[in-house]
C-alpha cells in the first residue's frame, strides 16, 4: 500500500499537472474567458483531489481485499480511470452550470468533455506515477509498468 505522503504527492501533482494542461485548452475549446475556466478548473481541481484521495485509497483497499495486491493491469486501469471521472462528473455538473450561468445540458457537455480529457489523462498520469514512484515492497512486473 501506499503511504499517506505519498498519496498526497500523487493527489497534489496530478491536480497541478492536469490545472497547466486544461485551463489553456478550456479556454480555446469553450471560447470563454480564461478566468472563468481557470476559476472552474481551480474549484473542480480541488474537489477532485479530495475525491482523488479517498477514491484511491478505497480502490487500492478493494483490490488488496479482491487480489491480494495493488497492481494494476491495463484493464482495472481503465475501469479505475472511468469510475473515477463518473464519480466526479456526478459532483461538478450543478457548480458548472451555477457558476457559468448555462443550462445543465451544456453543463454536462462540458463536463463530458472535461471528463474525457481526464480519463484519458488519468490513465496516462496515474501508469507513469507507478513507473516513477512504484508501490514500495512490490517487484515491477512488465504488466505493471
Amino acid at each position: 500500500m501506499r503511504t499517506v505522503k505519498d498519496r498526497i504527492r500523487h493527489a497534489i501533482s496530478f491536480e497541478i499537472v492536469g490545472l497547466l494542461l486544461v485551463i489553456p485548452l478550456g479556454t480555446w475549446l469553450f471560447d470563454k474567458p480564461m478566468n472563468d475556466i481557470g476559476v472552474v478548473a481551480v474549484v473542480g481541481a480541488t474537489i477532485a483531489t479530495c475525491w482523488n484521495y479517498l477514491y484511491n485509497l478505497g480502490f487500492d483497499h478493494a483490490m488488496k481485499r479482491l487480489r491480494g495486491d495493488v497492481r494494476k493491469t491495463v484493464p482495472i486501469r481503465v475501469f479505475h480511470a472511468v469510475l473515477f471521472e463518473i464519480g466526479l462528473l456526478a459532483a461538478l455538473l450543478p457548480f458548472i452550470a451555477w457558476y457559468l450561468d448555462m443550462t445543465v445540458w451544456h453543463a454536462f457537455q462540458m463536463d463530458i468533455s472535461f471528463s474525457l480529457f481526464y480519463v484519458v489523462y488519468a490513465f496516462v498520469f496515474n501508469w507513469v506515477y507507478d513507473v516513477i514512484f512504484p508501490v514500495p515492497g512490490e517487484p515491477q512486473t512488465a504488466e505493471a509498468r
